[in-house]
């Protein structure tokens, strides 16, 4: 028999034994059950949340058209973070475009640090000619994927492990009311009583 370091024989509750009860039977297959659940669910979750975030993103890249624009000005005092004051790689500014219509538009969108009037760059619109951010790079897309999976995973995984843990601990409890009912009709019978 194989023991583990606090001395529990393994697999214990499959062994046929005549002090084992059916609830430790009962339980066994509880856990077995539950940790295969936790990780099919949690890999079920995974693949799917990171999908969704994927699906969510080409679909927002594919709603947003690139056009070429003119900067018109740079905004004053821009590209500083609010909260750390670190100065970013781009600022918002003024540009001016033709949309899909001939027509000349303007609007504020951000453009590379180094951009200043009279420099082209590319702008981003979505189907109505609005200005929108751009779209986000695709590193980034699978980096924000694979984080919203593995928080699926783990979300969808301890939730299952969770439901099992709580119908073990009825079993559990169950088993142990039945023991202490056997225990007062046994008791007498030697000649104590309990309390």
């Amino acid at each position: 028999m194989r023991r583990t370091g606090d001395g529990n024989v393994v697999g214990w509750r499959w062994r046929h034994n005549p002090l084992r009860r059916r609830s430790d039977v009962l339980e066994a297959w509880i856990l077995l059950v539950t940790w295969t659940a936790a990780v099919f669910a949690a890999v079920v979750a995974g693949v799917l949340g990171s999908r969704a975030l994927e699906h969510l993103a080409e679909r927002d890249r594919a709603a947003r058209r690139p056009v070429a624009a003119v900067v018109t000005g740079v905004l004053p005092g821009s590209g500083r973070d609010v909260f750390t004051g670190v100065r970013g790689d781009r600022v918002p500014a003024t540009v001016r475009w033709t949309d899909r219509e001939g027509r000349p538009r303007t609007g504020t969108t951000d453009v590379p640090r180094a951009a200043r009037p009279g420099t082209g760059v590319r702008a981003w619109t979505d189907g109505r000619g609005h200005l929108v951010p751009a779209p986000v790079p695709a590193t980034e897309v699978t980096t924000r994927a694979v984080l919203a999976g593995t928080g699926a995973a783990c979300v969808t995984g301890v939730t299952v492990l969770a439901g099992g843990y709580l119908v073990r601990l009825g079993v559990e409890r169950r088993a142990t009311d039945r023991w202490g009912t056997e225990w007062e009709r046994a008791d007498p019978r030697w000649g104590h009583t309990t309390g």
